[in-house]
């Protein structure tokens, strides 16, 4: 039995689009096994550190941030573009009108009858198609398509990111507050301690010495302020910037803060391991994926040139000589047509572009993989630095309280009489720096927990772990 010819075509054609079409695949990668279990994110996950401050200065910048904003752009620039790629998968229909005024030469041989002078007038919609036999204009769609999606998970990526630097800022502004206050605190005992020397040297029960040591602590002390209040000067800048705020207000900047860290607040607990849905979690992970997917569709556009263009053309309308019969029924003019455009020669350019393509998807894949290394090492160092940080907290916590009591002691053996005030200047200024330290590595300990949220894309609840 004979198969029908319209009935081979079809399967032709078929098989054709088969062999244009290029299918997404992901790169396998070595993933290490998931040791926590996929719990819902927290959108707002800043607002787990109970500071309506900070949760205050994220959300203006998250609502006025400049590269926040240009992420938002580019999601209406590729919505755009997903329009323009649809359009061509439908008919296009215009409507024309022309009106013409000619004369003819009345010098030619042989002299033709009728009116030198004519009009002509012409109305009528025009449609065309072009069916999208092999997939390209489908394929632009999609590539369209994926692209909308990886400037929206961008734009994701940039609000984590940029919650993430106004946290880590934030904690920054109040470590250095801490450190300003407890400069300033140190210089008014030192000043109170050099007083107190300058009394004893009156007395005649020191000498000129221990007024000098006293004096030259006082300086060091001091010294300290003007590089704290540059820092915090230049802080509350960076936070005026990140919080989109004008120029006025960057150049003299004014940051609601809280009045210290909270050292007894650890945050929500952290997993132990990597959750089973980090991949899914992380914005830049699904952006590079769907880059992976408009690279692939590029290919399939690409190739599909090697194959006919099937263009259909139809023309309704009318013309007349005279205005008042455009519309009279022996006007009426109509067109059907149809066309298949087969590319014979170009030059390579065909073949170039779909090797070109080809290459922009090894890049896309290579590129999914680099993002996934990323979202594990971003992980890990989280993970590590947050536990390194807590500890190193609790240790700079135990070594201020015992620099505390040496300082204690060493001031009761000076009184006595039983040392120099060399050893109470030496204890001050380890408790000092102790103190410092502290102050330090609480804000360590805060900016490696903002860390983890952004490794992780997103925050949690802490009754939602199943292994803590």
């Amino acid at each position: 039995m004979k198969t029908p010819r319209p009935l081979l075509a079809l399967s032709l054609a078929a098989a054709l689009t088969a062999c244009a079409t290029t299918e997404t695949r992901v790169p396998p990668v070595d993933l290490p096994p998931a040791s926590a279990a996929a719990v819902p994110g927290i959108d707002r996950w800043w607002t787990q550190f109970n500071d309506p401050r900070l949760t205050a200065l994220i959300e203006e910048a998250l609502a006025a941030n400049i590269d926040l904003r240009i992420a938002v752009a580019r999601i209406d620039e590729a919505r755009a573009n997903l329009r323009n790629a649809r359009s061509y998968q439908f008919p296009t229909v215009a409507a024309d009108f022309g009106a013409a005024r000619s004369r003819r030469s009345d010098a030619t041989e042989p002299r033709f009858p009728g009116p030198l002078i004519t009009d002509n007038y012409g109305a009528g919609l025009s449609v065309a198609y072009e069916v999208d036999l092999w997939g390209r204009l489908s394929a632009n769609t999609t590539a369209a398509q994926a692209a909308l999606l990886g400037t929206r998970y961008s734009a994701e990526t940039v609000r984590t990111v940029l919650a993430a630097q106004v946290a880590s800022a934030y904690f920054q502004l109040l470590s250095l507050d801490a450190q300003l206050r407890l400069s300033r605190d140190t210089l008014a005992t030192r000043t109170e301690s050099v007083n107190l020397q300058k009394q004893r040297y009156d007395a005649g029960l020191i000498g000129d010495l221990e007024v000098r040591q006293a004096e030259a602590e006082r300086a060091t002390v001091a010294s300290s302020i003007p590089p704290l209040q540059r820092a915090v000067a230049q802080t509350e800048a960076a936070l005026a910037v990140l919080a989109g705020r004008s120029a006025r207000a960057v150049f003299t900047p004014e940051v609601a803060r809280s009045l210290e860290l909270n050292a007894d607040d650890n945050g929500p607990a952290v997993p132990e391991g990597l959750p089973s849905d980090l991949l899914a979690r992380r914005p830049d992970v699904q952006q590079a994926e769907a880059n992976l997917v408009a690279a692939n569709a590029r290919i399939t556009e690409a190739r599909a040139q090697y194959f006919p263009a099937v263009a259909l053309t139809a023309r309704l309308g009318s013309e007349s000589s005279d205005l008042s019969d455009l519309f009279t029924g022996p006007g009426v003019v109509w067109t059907i047509a149809g066309s298949v455009l087969q590319p014979v020669f170009a030059a390579g350019r065909i073949a170039s572009q779909v090797e070109a393509a080809t290459s922009q998807r090894d890049q896309a894949e290579l590129g999914y993989v680099r993002a996934v290394q990323a979202a594990f090492r971003d992980a890990h160092d989280a993970l590590v630095a947050h536990r390194t940080a807590r500890e190193s907290y609790a240790a700079q916590e135990e070594r201020r309280a015992q620099y505390a009591e040496a300082l204690r002691l060493a001031d009761l053996r000076y009184r006595a009489g039983y040392t120099s005030y060399l050893e109470v200047l030496d204890n001050q200024r380890n408790l000092l720096d102790a103190e410092r330290a502290r102050l330090v590595a609480l804000r360590a300990r805060q900016s490696a927990l903002v860390d983890v949220y952004k490794a992780f894309g997103g925050g949690w609840s802490p009754e939602q772990f199943a292994q803590r």
